[in-house]
């Protein structure tokens, strides 16, 4: 299986199946002589660790990280810096009576039909499980970016049909959904304890912005910022849309509304808005680069659904009793959307050194 790595310069490559013994990343390309401590990166992955409110999955995993190589004495080497996290509250008994069936939503039947086998205990390389490596790796990214005053934000912006516009970082800590409106975020709430009761599950939508950039990080034309940003959300799990700036509103609006029209301040030349979320021809414009990433309602319910085993016949799918899985995976994404942008301007950063001579 081919395709377990992300990135140009900072790279990384992640290992591990949901119910194995342990996942992990490799980061290549990490400049030396960043200060870097497992404390940091186990902050990060307490932000995405099951079981943190009673809207995600109760399987309970410290993920508690260790770096195996790469870094000294606290500062990275410049050598691979490899993580590994392992799985204590790993169940795959859970899967056993159904290995055989086709889950309704899940990669069983496209994993079957790619290799021809696959790991049925919560999905294995399929399961959003992965995505604690890409945590990890984006701590690290993090503080690289943190050394240029760059920085990264995600917050659950829309859960069913309920969405807010409001932003308070305290109301954000606070909620068990990662919304930043304490109104919105007790509504969101509310829709998904219903469909909690009913075995069903919603989707939800991810804002993220970063900010601190400067202009000039992106490579047309095919590296560029916002497209590296979209396949780095859509390779996360579950996801389902990536939008930037005004996005799929931009088609309702003339061009007179959506161009960004420049101004000049103090000798430095900007744009006086930002419809086009903070890059023009794929290339930063040192506004925040905004963007927004659609997330599929949980496949894993609790109601019946029809489906077939392998071998084709019609069969009922049940999840067992004492299955765990998040009524809504966008929560436990947020982190994942800013650990994933923050290693694609990683990345653009390192890029960014050979674009010109001075």
């Amino acid at each position: 299986m081919g395709s377990n790595s992300f990135g140009k310069i900072f790279k990384i490559t992640t290992w591990g199946e949901s119910h194995g013994k342990a996942i992990g990343v490799v980061i290549d390309g990490c400049p030396a002589g960043l200060s870097l401590d497992e404390t940091i990166i186990n902050t990060e992955l307490a932000k995405r660790a099951p079981g943190f409110s009673s809207y995600t999955s109760p399987r309970k995993e410290d993920d508690c990280a260790e770096i195996l190589s790469g870094v000294f004495e606290g500062q990275t080497t410049g050598a691979p810096i490899m993580i590994m996290i392992p799985n204590k509250d790993a169940d795959p008994s859970k899967y056993e009576p159904i290995k055989h069936l086709m889950r309704p939503g899940h990669a069983n039947f496209t994993y079957l039909e790619k290799y021809g086998v696959f790991d049925y205990r919560g999905g294995g390389r399929s399961s959003a499980r992965e995505t604690a490596c890409r945590v990890a790796a984006g701590a690290v990214a993090k503080q690289l970016l943190s050394q240029h005053d760059i920085q990264v934000e995600a917050y659950m912006k829309q859960i069913g049909d309920v969405s807010t516009t409001q932003y308070n970082v305290k109301h954000l800590q606070m909620s068990p959904v990662r919304c930043p409106d304490t109104k919105t975020s007790e509504q969101m709430v509310c829709v998904l304890e219903e469909a909690m009761e009913q075995g069903d599950s919603l989707g939800g939508v991810i804002q993220f912005s970063i900010t601190g950039l400067p202009a000039g990080l992106g490579d047309p034309v095919y590296e560029k910022l916002e497209a590296n940003l979209a396949k780095a959300m859509l390779s996360i799990p579950a996801t389902k849309g990536f939008e930037i700036g005004e996005g799929f509103a931009a088609p309702s609006l003339h061009g007179s509304e959506h161009n960004d029209e420049f101004h000049s301040a103090y000798g430095k030349i900007t744009p006086s808005t930002n419809r086009a979320g903070g890059t023009l021809g794929g290339i930063s414009t040192g506004q925040p680069v905004v963007g927004r990433v659609a997330f599929k309602p949980t496949s894993s319910i609790r109601q019946a659904q029809q489906t077939v085993d392998e071998n084709g016949k019609e069969a009922k799918f049940q999840l067992p009793e004492g299955s765990r899985h998040d009524p809504c995976v966008a929560i436990r994404a947020v982190p994942v959307v800013e650990s994933m942008a923050a290693l694609v301007v990683a990345d653009a950063l390192l890029m960014n050194r050979s674009a010109r001579l001075s």
